[in-house]
């Protein structure tokens, strides 16, 4: 017969078996993770430890993190990282630690980032300076939705070319998750938007964000469209995402001095060229920008994020979530965004 105490003991050995099993647990998270660069598939769900924090970091445990092309780069290697490394540059979460210098949150907060590589994950370890606190009456799903593309909208027309009521603009991929921002946030201004869209479903939804006219790229020489809507005048800027297929063409449809603002390379990357060819077509300028030089300082991001945060608040920017796509299925959510099969913002949610 066994005694009672030895019962009591057996129960106790397993009471702190499955404490420390919960133990290990807690610290172990999914992420997706790239071990070497390449397609979609490269894109690897992975058990590993959640990271430990920096002094200057918080401990971030994300609700909704979002797809962009710059992941796309990441992922083949078009933008270096050492291997292996987690993918993903936004999310929004609520914060479950700090380190022992960070006095701007605290554990509770609901916060969103950008900028910051590891996002396709259950945690992630963030420079507390990068954090912006999610407003009232914004979800976390629309805060991740919200911060890579709204701030890079925000920036292209406040700030690399301020966009100016009564001023033409053209941009590409209308209906995307940065275009449809952007046609949005150049109305509110009071510009006139031309767009381009590569069907009619997707000039539907560039209209209905308020473009004034719409180019199906795949049927119509957008170039030819262009100059006839401005009546050869050409527009004041150009916003293109796509770059490699848009590049030359873009080139002819400015106005003497005006931009090309090319913030992507959904196309591919473009050719080298001469400069020469910007005096050839007008005296054109060029610029290549990117976001993290435009939330450089904390002062430049809180503005950024506010406005927009505020802006959809405000039902002035109305946000597309397209599709939601479990963590593990990050390999057809690049597929999706790679193939143009979607428009508006992809997330992955944990």
């Amino acid at each position: 017969m066994v005694s009672h105490a030895a019962v009591k003991e057996a129960l106790g050995v397993v009471s702190r078996y499955a404490v420390f099993e919960r133990f290990i647990i807690d610290f172990i998270m999914k992420a997706i993770q790239v071990q070497k660069t390449g397609g979609p598939e490269v894109l690897a769900l992975v058990d590993i430890p959640v990271p430990k924090l920096e002094p200057n970091e918080a401990l971030v445990k994300i609700a909704a993190a979002g797809v962009n092309f710059i992941d796309v780069y990441f992922r083949e290697g078009r933008y270096p990282a050492p291997l292996s490394f987690i993918n993903g540059q936004e999310a929004a979460g609520t914060v479950t630690e700090v380190g022992s210098e960070v006095k701007t949150v605290k554990p509770g907060d609901r916060v969103a980032y950008s900028n910051v590589l590891g996002s396709y994950a259950e945690y992630a370890a963030v420079p507390a300076e990068k954090l912006v606190r999610i407003p009232d009456g914004i979800s976390e799903q629309q805060a991740a939705a919200a911060m890579l593309q709204g701030m890079t909208a925000h920036y292209l027309v406040y700030s690399t070319y301020p966009l100016k009521k009564g001023e033409t603009v053209l941009v590409h991929a209308a209906a995307g998750g940065v275009g449809l921002l952007l046609v949005q946030m150049a109305k509110n201004i009071g510009a006139r938007v031309i767009g381009t869209a590569g069907s009619e479903e997707k000039a539907r939804l560039a209209r209905e964000a308020g473009a004034d006219e719409v180019i199906i790229y795949t049927s119509q020489d957008f170039e030819a469209e262009t100059k006839r809507f401005t009546g050869g005048k050409g527009v004041d800027v150009v916003y293109d995402g796509v770059g490699k297929s848009t590049f030359d063409k873009d080139l002819n449809v400015l106005r003497p001095r005006g931009y090309l603002v090319l913030f992507g390379g959904a196309s591919g990357a473009v050719p080298p060229f001469g400069p020469i060819i910007l005096s050839q077509k007008g005296s054109l300028f060029l610029t290549r920008p990117t976001l993290l030089h435009y939330t450089a300082s904390r002062e430049e991001l809180e503005w950024r994020a506010t406005d927009v945060m505020n802006m959809i608040a405000q039902t002035k920017l109305k946000l597309r979530i397209a599709h939601i796509y479990k963590l593990e299925q990050a390999q057809q959510a690049h597929r999706d965004l790679e193939g143009r099969k979607t428009t508006g913002k992809l997330l992955l949610v944990l």
